[in-house]
């Protein structure tokens, strides 16, 4: 199919109809000024043929012997033949006297004279058409036969040559009011469409930047319109994509690295068990490779569980469950890491939490994340305290974890559960846990939010629906 341009689709869609509609009004604007023009020069005629007519009327009842001479008379005497020309026609059919005093010698073309004698014998006749010179006339034709036995009508004609250049005059002036206002449309659409389609071809060669990985180049927003709000908005997503573009590729270095560091160990351990060693040894380094296997065992299922985030196929298998018992296998799990770390866990179980309806795998990952985070961003010396408890007389239950670590910058606190993010690239960790934990509480219906200072310290706040109470 032929690609067609908005000032094409403009030229023949507006511009078209425009001419179309200008030369409608055109033509019926100079219609009606000809019938303007001609009707009151037809009714200026017949004025004046009724004023001979019944003239001659009153001489054939009071003189009919002197009906001739009258006849001469008023044709000799007429006052108007400055501008129309007064004529008697006898039976013959030829003009033998005109107010102007010339009459032809042979029989001229007359069609009103024509239609007057085949008509109506007492009706008027008129059209409207050019002598042998060429000149426009209009002519009126009334019969007289009941009147004199020598003629049979009296004709009366009048030049429409200042008429004619009249309508022209009126039809020119119009026929330049409309080729100004089709200008005017012309230029003013014109540098509307120039408007549109200049921006849409920058935004369209800034487009194809975009597709080829150059998120560099802005587009000036020269208007506030829609246009305007258009390059506003493509604006801000080349900012979204070069921000995730960067944090893609942060997340890369993050992940390669986090996969480096564990293979690294394990390899190294590998070769040093091999080459033989006492049992101190061997036992430490089954320990460090039990270790850096689960830390990429957990990557990998972090990577995976994104993976199903992308593509929509994060699945729950949602039953009742209890938090409670999830929540104290993960600080079991974590609890020697931390004593190994010099960071105290200071956890403060109740002694009941209502049931609640979702993934008993998923919650505990989520907890193993978010404690996993607060001991990996403390400092030695430091303490995590994990509180649960519940809230809304038992409709939620609320699990605080709060850090003494090094706490997040406030800049990058709203991106904090963004894909890719990671604020602190100085500590280990892939950058996507917190995205997958706020999936998954966001599908159980609650909410993860997390406060930070930094240098102070972070507080994660996860609630959930009790069962009865959230998504079913």
């Amino acid at each position: 199919m032929a690609r067609q341009t908005i000032t094409k689709r403009w030229i023949l869609n507006t511009l078209c109809v425009v001419l179309l509609v200008l030369l409608t009004v055109e033509l019926g604007f100079i219609y009606a000024i000809q019938n303007y023009y001609y009707g009151g020069a037809q009714q200026y005629l017949l004025s004046k043929m009724n004023a001979v007519s019944g003239v001659l009327s009153r001489y054939a009842e009071d003189s009919p012997a002197s009906f001739s001479a009258e006849i001469r008379n008023t044709l000799e005497n007429f006052s108007d033949k400055d501008k129309i020309e007064l004529m008697a026609i006898d039976v013959r059919g030829h003009v033998v006297l005109t107010s102007s005093g010339f009459s032809p010698d042979e029989r001229v073309s007359m069609p009103d004279y024509d239609m007057a004698m085949e008509g109506d014998r007492n009706a008027y006749s008129y059209t409207v058409g050019r002598l042998r010179s060429g000149e426009h006339v209009m002519a009126v034709t009334y019969p007289i036969e009941d009147l004199s036995d020598e003629y049979t009508a009296v004709r009366m004609v009048i030049s429409l040559t200042e008429i004619d250049a009249n309508i022209l005059t009126f039809s020119v002036a119009m026929t330049l009011l409309c080729i100004g206002v089709f200008l005017l449309l012309a230029l003013s659409g014109m540098y509307f469409i120039r408007s549109i389609v200049f921006p849409i071809r920058q935004i369209s060669a800034t487009a194809e930047k975009f597709a080829k990985g150059d998120f560099s180049v802005r587009i000036a927003a020269s208007s506030k319109d829609e246009i305007g709000d258009l390059c506003t908005a493509i604006n801000h997503m080349a900012d979204e994509l070069s921000d995730t573009e960067t944090m893609k590729n942060e997340f890369i270095s993050s992940v390669s690295h986090e996969l480096r560091t564990p293979l690294t160990a394990i390899k190294g351990w590998a070769e040093t068990l091999n080459a033989g060693g006492d049992m101190e040894t061997m036992h430490k380094g089954i320990r460090v490779i039990t270790n850096e296997t689960e830390r990429l065992s957990r990557m990998v299922e972090e990577l995976l569980d994104f993976s199903r985030m992308q593509s929509g196929h994060f699945t729950m298998q949602m039953d009742k469950m209890d938090v409670l018992a999830e929540l104290g296998e993960a600080v079991l799990i974590y609890t020697e890491r931390a004593r190994r770390e010099h960071i105290e866990i200071l956890y403060n179980e109740p002694e009941f939490l209502p049931i609640v309806y979702g993934d008993k795998n998923r919650i505990r990952q989520v907890f193993i994340n978010i404690i996993d985070n607060a001991i990996k961003y403390s400092n030695p010396g430091g303490k995590v305290q994990i509180t649960a408890t519940q809230k809304d007389e038992g409709k939620t239950v609320c699990i605080v974890v709060e850090d003494q670590g090094v706490g997040i910058k406030a800049s990058d606190l709203p991106k904090i559960k963004t894909k890719f993010y990671k604020a602190n690239h100085s500590r280990r960790g892939s950058g996507i846990g917190l995205g997958v934990a706020d999936e998954i509480i966001r599908q159980h219906g609650g909410r993860l939010e997390i406060a930070s200072a930094e240098g102070v310290g972070t507080t994660v706040t996860i609630d959930i629906p009790a069962a009865g109470h959230g998504k079913a």
